[in-house]
């Protein structure tokens, strides 16, 4: 298992990688940030607002399981918000950029990592 420091650092590790936060969805704080080029406190304030919405959504539809992860897509940054299948009241936000990053690894790695969080 690795410390939130360690995940955070073996995140934006991550080729392309700009920023990455580890946030509790119940009070929208960060339990750690590593990287630049974002104010991860606003953030993760904000993203915290988005997993409240699509997980409000996905019940209202009668959707079963949770979220595996949610991609946003902007004109330079790729955001993945990826919810802890062991803690899904807390997610990882990594912020990558559009032009340096392979989407498909990033996610593979971010899924890798998750794993060995320990809270």
């Amino acid at each position: 298992m690795s410390s939130i420091t360690s995940s955070l650092d073996a995140l934006v590790g991550i080729d392309g990688a700009m920023a990455a936060a580890i946030v509790d969805s119940s009070s929208g704080m960060m339990l750690g940030g590593a990287g630049s080029g974002i104010d991860l406190e606003l953030a993760a304030a904000g993203n915290t607002e988005v997993v409240r919405a699509k997980l409000k959504t996905a019940k209202s539809l009668g959707i079963e399981g949770g979220i595996e992860d949610i991609l946003i897509t902007l004109q330079s940054q790729l955001h993945i918000i990826r919810p802890l299948a062991d803690a899904p009241g807390v997610f990882i936000y990594l912020v990558l950029d559009k032009n340096k990053a392979n989407l498909a690894l990033a996610r593979h790695k971010a899924r890798e990592i998750e794993g060995s969080i320990a809270l």
